[in-house]
Formats: structure tokens, C-alpha cells, sequence
């Protein structure tokens, strides 16, 4: 009695590694890169790679202060006062064409702002 068929098991590995490794070998020969973003005017209210981690735990505090608890106060960040507000600070200088929804696209987000929000300045 045979207990393994090396002529189908070795192959059959080899076909399943391929499989499972072809994702990560293809991003290896074609990286995605990240979309570029349009320059925002001014200053933001942190750096860059902050705000790229953590810029909706910031709206998302400013959201529960604001609309939840009717706290409307300007925030002081480094001496320089902001506005708690998406339309009025943020969106001031980052359009959401060509700065959100980019970068949301790229990252295969679907940010729910845009439920309450138009996106455009007021």
C-alpha cells in the first residue's frame, strides 16, 4: 500500500505556493504608489504622517465635542487657534476631489462624512 504519491503531492505543493505567493511577488515587481495630493494652502494643525494615521480620530473628536456635547470652542494647537470644523478649517485648504476622495479611493476607504457633509466650503 502507498502512502503518498510524490509525483501529484510535490507538484500540487509547488502550484499551491505559487497561488498563495503570486499576491505578494506582484507587489513586488508593480507597486501601487499613493496618489499625489493637492498641496494645501497653509498650515495644518499637525504634521503630515500624523495626519495620515490619525486625522479621524481628530474629526472624530471634534465631531463628538461639537454636535454631541455642543462644545463649539476654537482649539489652540502650537498658538495657533483652529476652528473645530470640517467645512471651515479643513476643507479650506484640502478640496475633497482632489485631496479625500484620492486618497480615500486609493486606500479602499469610504469615509462616511460625506453623508452630512457636501464637501464644499461654506
Amino acid at each position: 500500500m502507498k502512502m503518498y504519491d510524490k509525483s501529484k503531492v510535490i507538484p500540487g505543493l509547488f502550484i499551491f505556493a505559487s497561488i498563495v505567493a503570486f499576491p505578494f511577488l506582484y507587489n513586488q515587481v508593480n507597486p501601487s504608489s499613493e496618489p499625489v495630493l493637492a498641496k494645501a494652502e497653509g498650515k495644518c494643525v499637525q504634521e503630515k504622517d500624523f495626519m495620515k494615521k490619525e486625522h479621524m480620530k481628530i474629526l472624530n473628536q471634534w465631531r463628538e465635542g461639537v454636535v454631541r456635547e455642543g462644545k463649539r470652542e476654537d482649539i489652540y494647537i502650537n498658538g495657533i487657534r483652529y476652528e473645530k470644523s470640517l467645512q471651515k478649517t479643513c476643507l479650506k485648504c484640502h478640496k475633497r476631489e482632489s485631496f479625500c476622495d484620492k486618497c480615500h479611493s486609493y486606500a479602499e476607504v469610504k469615509p462616511y462624512c460625506w453623508n452630512c457633509h457636501s464637501g464644499e466650503t461654506k
